[in-house]
């Protein structure tokens, strides 16, 4: 592995410093950090679209996007050093995640030359924003079991279901769903994929409140939508094939985007400031050893994202990193989150500066369970690493063979 810039890349990391520090101010890293729950509030979408405008008329959005649309089909490494860069400074919280990295690259490979004209000029200018809907209720971590039904009227498709943790639904224009078409086949070969006008009449977002107080999670319902044929993506049974895309881009952007939040050293900072036994927690063999582990783990998933970096530096193509840093990163988040609530005692129970305690600590908590189910729940990326990195046997499953309608279900249809 080599962590050194090439002189190239150098030369492009001095090239995106120059223009961030002429267009956004300098993150001063020992500053509070922004409270969640503010942050989830107020005009932080449109300060988001500003600022994702911003980079695109300078020439700086989905650098690795075609040129065609609206991207600078940069290397894979130009867009990391962004990105890495980009995290100095004070910038409003990305909404365009899914559309970016999941949704935009899934209509590329997928779609129709009026579909890629229609829509992705407008996801790289940020003027619209994109979710998916995949999850249901019912389905669990089984997607291929989804119960929405998309039902062909004339030139239009009737959507009729419910989808559920659906990331920001409430501020988007449009969405990527996966409905079925043909219950009389076995289930994966049933499915076909659609983009929905969020704002279509039919369409009930209801925001889910997350013991973090935040609301990013969303149940949508579809009563009746109707959505024209041209806003189907590939034929009509290939939304499989089409999901599996965006789930592989899915797995990828969030694999590589949790390293941020609490740290390492503001769990050394948490321990200085508070006392065990009359003494700074630090000086304590157990808060030591506690922290020296989570330094160790933190290490491992550092030179694993390096890995994937060379690799990428190196035009190949990386390996299964990025759900292996995702499933880590994401237990050992949650797990930092409740061993600094329990080093600020009774201030551990507070989720606002109020008891002179960083909150940030209790919102870790609290946010983690979610990232936990995002892209993948912890089982389903074990499964995924046993089953296509080590080469373990899948475990049987009866229900592959069968018409959808026919496998058993708790639940009527």
């Amino acid at each position: 592995m080599d962590f050194n810039d090439s002189p190239e890349e150098a030369a492009y990391r001095a090239k995106v410093r120059e223009w961030l520090d002429a267009n956004a101010t300098l993150r001063d890293p020992d500053a509070p950090r922004a409270n969640m729950l503010d942050e989830a509030e107020g005009d932080y979408v449109q300060k988001a679209k500003d600022w994702q405008l911003t980079k695109h008329e300078a020439g700086w959005a989905c650098l690795r996007w075609p040129k065609e649309f609206g991207g600078q089909e940069a290397t894979a490494m130009e867009s990391v050093i962004f990105n890495q860069e980009e995290g100095r400074y004070e910038v409003p919280p990305s909404i365009y995640g899914i559309g970016h990295g999941m949704l935009g690259p899934t209509i590329m490979a997928h779609g129709t030359d009026d579909q890629k004209k229609r829509f992705l000029p407008n996801m790289v200018k940020g003027d619209e924003v994109w979710c998916q809907l995949f999850s249901e209720p019912d389905a669990g971590s089984d997607l291929a079991g989804l119960k929405t039904s998309a039902v062909k009227d004339g030139d239009d498709w009737i959507i009729n279901g419910q989808k559920i943790w659906t990331t920001g639904a409430q501020f988007c224009k449009w969405g990527m769903l996966v409905a079925r078409t043909d219950p009389n086949a076995v289930k994966h070969a049933g499915l076909t994929y659609f983009i929905v006008d969020m704002e279509a009449e039919g369409v009930d977002i209801r925001p889910i409140k997350q013991m973090s107080g935040a609301s990013g999670f969303n149940e949508v319902f579809f009563s009746d939508v109707r959505v024209p044929d041209a806003n189907r993506l590939d034929a009509v049974g290939n939304g499989w094939r089409v999901a599996i895309t965006t789930l592989m881009n899915e797995r990828s952007s969030i694999g590589g985007s949790l390293g941020g939040g609490v740290g390492i050293k503001d769990l050394v900072k948490l321990a200085q400031g508070v006392e065990i036994n009359d003494k700074p927690a630090i000086e304590d063999g157990g808060v030591r050893r506690k922290i020296a582990d989570f330094a160790v783990r933190r290490s491992g998933l550092k030179y694993t994202g390096q890995r994937s970096l060379s690799a990428l530096s190196q035009g190949a193509t990386p390996g299964p990193e990025a759900s292996i840093g995702k499933l880590v990163a994401a237990i050992m988040g949650l797990e930092m989150g409740e061993f600094g609530m329990e080093l600020q005692g009774a201030g551990g129970i507070l989720t606002s500066d109020e008891a002179g305690a960083d909150p940030a600590w209790q919102h870790t908590y609290m946010a983690m369970p979610g990232l936990r189910h995002a892209g993948g729940t912890d089982e389903i990326l074990r499964n995924i690493i046993a089953e296509r990195v080590l080469g373990m046997p899948g475990e049987p499953r009866m229900d592959k063979e069968k018409p959808f309608k026919d496998i058993p279900s708790g639940t009527a249809r």
